[in-house]
């Protein structure tokens, strides 16, 4: 028996993509070969980019700041139309740079 999941996905038993025609959204047949590499893609790209180099993982830095420092630092942030966290990025790669 299907179990529904959202109004347009159903989970059921496998199939076989090679016997099975099954088509993409664009009407190109979906196979066995074709699957696992959209899968691996999915897999691959689950995250973010990496900062240190591909396929690796970046360490986190977490601070705890007062309340109006955050707001500060959003707000600038946004001002420059950069993330919060690339600010601070560039922040401590500009301090270590003069030390």
């Amino acid at each position: 028996m299907s179990k529904s999941i959202e109004s347009k996905d159903v989970v059921g038993p496998d199939i076989n993509l090679d016997r099975t025609v099954v088509l993409d959204k664009d009407g190109s047949r979906i196979t066995e070969r074709r699957a696992r590499v959209i899968a691996r893609e999915v897999v691959n790209s689950v995250g973010r980019p990496s900062l240190t180099a591909p396929a690796t993982h970046s360490p986190e830095v977490k601070a705890r700041v007062p309340k109006k420092l955050k707001v500060a630092l959003e707000k600038e942030a946004k001002r420059r139309g950069q993330t919060p966290s690339a600010l601070l990025r560039q922040v401590l790669e500009e301090f270590f740079a003069r030390s």
